[in-house]
């Protein structure tokens, strides 16, 4: 049984890094965190309208109602005003359903997701917050939710959900940004665990509905835990903060900074899909392959990438937790976005046609390198019999082969371009940088992404 009592010393030093007012993030990492949080504006831009957005958004509007105006947090790209835990959970729904957004390999999946609304929730509570002060709370935010994703991966058996763990994380960010003490971070991150959902993440990969990747509930929880917490409300020590069995898992706090090591997505896709997205899009440039001129085409992949949806899904969970969908959709268009995932591109004939020709097996070399890559390699048979082979390719977007700024940006205006003109877009990006100036407001960003209703 894992050890459950609480561990000063261990605690001590989490505690030491979360509430440092003099936290010094590495000006790289500090960038880099610029850079994610942007991204991951784009892609709750890009979800706006997808059917579970609303659901989200009107759901919390309707049954997340704040008590008092002090209490309240507005829903990004909305503007309705919510509990501040009703705007984090909607959002991070919101954000979770279009699956373009950040992630760490290690960790099996998703930070941004969830500790992004639920910032743009605390600070509106914070109305002097510097652009940089925001950047530091996230990029902590982003150290504690890897390194509790980390250890409750190595200390249980089953497969949990992003939610499960980023739920610390966004618990961390609002201790921080409420300036508390030691002992109340220490309930709070104790009562994000217990409450987290420790939701089964392969049964959402064999069933692919609106529950995605759990990281709405992370942010509700961490949100709610925050301000339990600060109110007297108590928690059982976080395990995966305190047992000594994951002490080797945060020893590196403060001295490796992983926010810098997450990868930016290409595509809206799981990405268990990229690596075999990638080799087609390396064949598509270099080999000149185009959908008219293929027969066949093979994928071998590690085993969850394996079992991906693998026909013609009818919802976009389905397609976004798709493989053959996905590839077919690459090989027609070229690029996969938001409407390629949604509405008429889940009735699509050409891609449906396509689907047939894609064969998906397991190979054991690419499984042995997961979750450290996400490897595949492909076949294709062209109609004339010649067959162009890839090799192994790795999902691109990480630091290993990290996307360009003029690719992330051309991102954002795919992501985002449903829903925003595209001088707004300009501006978002444009706060990239801005954020990072000594005099800048984090409000600044703020007024553009949450509207008057």
């Amino acid at each position: 049984m894992t050890n459950t009592r609480a561990n000063d010393r261990q605690f001590a030093a989490i505690a030491d890094f979360v509430l440092d007012p003099q936290l010094a993030v590495p000006e790289e990492a500090l960038t880099f965190a610029s850079t994610l949080l942007i991204d991951t504006l784009g892609i709750a831009a890009g979800a706006v309208d997808l059917e579970v957005a609303t659901i989200a958004r009107d759901f919390a509007a309707d049954f997340h109602g704040a008590g008092a105006s002090g209490h309240g947090a507005r829903m990004l790209f909305d503007g309705r005003r919510v509990s501040l835990p009703g705007a984090a959970w909607a959002v991070a729904t919101q954000i979770d359903n279009l699956d373009g957004h950040d992630g760490y390999n290690p960790t099996k999946g998703h930070i941004g997701v969830a500790v992004v609304p639920a910032l743009f929730a605390f600070a509106e509570h914070h109305p002097d917050l510097s652009g940089r002060e925001a950047l530091t709370a996230l990029a902590m935010s982003y150290e504690v939710a890897a390194r509790a994703g980390i250890a409750l991966h190595a200390t249980v058996d089953d497969y949990h959900t992003s939610g499960a763990w980023n739920a610390l994380g966004v618990a961390a960010l609002g201790c921080r940004l409420a300036g508390t003490d030691n002992n109340t971070l220490r309930h709070a991150l104790g009562i994000s665990e217990y409450h987290g959902p420790r939701s089964q993440m392969m049964r959402e990969i064999d069933n692919p509905t609106m529950l995605h990747d759990g990281s709405g509930m992370g942010a509700l929880v961490g949100c709610s835990a925050t301000l339990l917490a600060t109110r007297g409300f108590q928690g059982a020590p976080a395990i995966t903060a305190e047992a000594p069995a994951v002490a080797p898992h945060w020893q590196d706090l403060g001295q490796t900074w992983t926010v810098a090591l997450n990868y930016i997505k290409p595509y809206p896709v799981c990405r268990w899909a990229h690596g075999a997205l990638d080799a087609l899009r390396a064949l598509m440039i270099n080999e000149g392959v185009v959908a008219a001129d293929v027969r066949s085409l093979s994928v071998r992949t590690f085993a969850e990438s394996a079992r991906l949806f693998p026909g013609m899904p009818e919802t976009t969970s389905q397609a976004q937790y798709s493989l053959t969908f996905a590839l077919a959709t690459l090989l027609l268009h070229g690029r996969i976005g938001p409407e390629h995932i949604s509405g008429q591109g889940l009735k699509d004939p050409d891609v449906a046609a396509l689907i047939p020709k894609i064969s998906v097996s397991e190979e054991p070399r690419h499984s042995a390198r997961f979750p450290q890559g996400r490897w595949s390699d492909i076949d294709v048979t062209l109609n004339d019999g010649r067959v162009l082979r890839s090799g192994d390719v790795n999902a691109r977007g990480g630091p290993e082969s990290p996307m360009s700024d003029a690719e992330i940006l051309e991102k954002l205006h795919h992501m985002a371009g449903y829903s925003l003109p595209a001088e707004r877009i300009e501006a978002i990006w444009a706060m990239r940088d801005a954020l990072l100036d000594p005099g800048a407001k984090f409000s600044d960003l703020a007024a553009l992404v949450t509207p008057a209703p």
